[in-house]
């Protein structure tokens, strides 16, 4: 399972074009597997036929709207789904004071395979599978060669309930991938997010935080 999205994604890096984030510090796999990332923004599709859907939690009239951008493979990211979301989630999402929107980065060709595991899992369960893979990122996005990456994030797939069928379905899903490529560009830019992770709280932007850190300004701005 994965041949033909590791065919497709080869394709995607040795693609003539120009691509973001040469100089993005916290991308696990960076070196030597990643060098060609800079070409694959060329494969986006411009005018995809799939509309690509924000991931949300929270409730929808919340006075505070955030919205993260991350990389499944960045370290500062895992960091934060591991200490600090886990008590946004329970004192601000959960008690209807937040809404939680979740836009993926892709630095490198396994943070875009990540996310189409997550995305396989459908909206009610793409959070708790995104939390899985950030738990698990030392492993799946150590493991070696390509196939045995998609090998271990299909595991973790597997753990959300997703069969072998749905798994390799989403895997190879071509048009779905461009269309992903070409929606990350368009949020990326229409943002000027250059690193990972990044908030905007309310439409102002933010850099990474402690918990401490995001609470007072999520408490100042509800207190407006």
């Amino acid at each position: 399972m994965g041949f033909k999205l590791i065919r497709n994604t080869v394709f995607i890096f040795f693609a003539i074009g120009i691509g973001f984030w040469l100089n993005q510090p916290h991308v696990i796999n960076s070196a030597n597997k990643n060098e060609n990332y800079s070409l694959f923004i060329a494969f986006a599709d411009e005018n995809p036929e799939i509309s690509i859907t924000d991931m949300v939690i929270g409730n929808e009239d919340a006075k505070i709207d955030i919205v993260e951008y991350a990389s499944y493979t960045c370290s500062h990211c895992a960091t934060f789904h591991t200490n600090v979301y886990p008590k946004l989630k329970e004192d601000y999402i959960e008690t209807g004071k937040v809404r939680f929107t979740y836009r993926e980065v892709y630095f490198d060709k396994y943070g875009l395979w990540a996310s189409m595991i997550a995305r396989c899992a459908g909206p009610e369960k793409f959070f708790g599978l995104t939390e899985l893979i950030y738990k698990s990122q030392e492993k799946w996005a150590r493991a070696g060669e390509d196939t045995a990456i998609v090998s271990e994030l299909s595991k973790l797939a597997k753990v959300a309930g997703l069969n072998d069928e749905r798994i390799k379905n989403c895997l190879e899903d071509t048009e779905k991938l461009r269309a992903l490529v070409e929606w990350f560009k368009k949020n990326a830019s229409n943002d000027e997010v250059k690193s990972t992770p990044s908030f905007l709280i309310n439409g102002e932007k933010f850099s990474n935080m402690s918990y401490e850190e995001f609470s007072a300004i999520i408490d100042s701005k509800i207190s407006q």
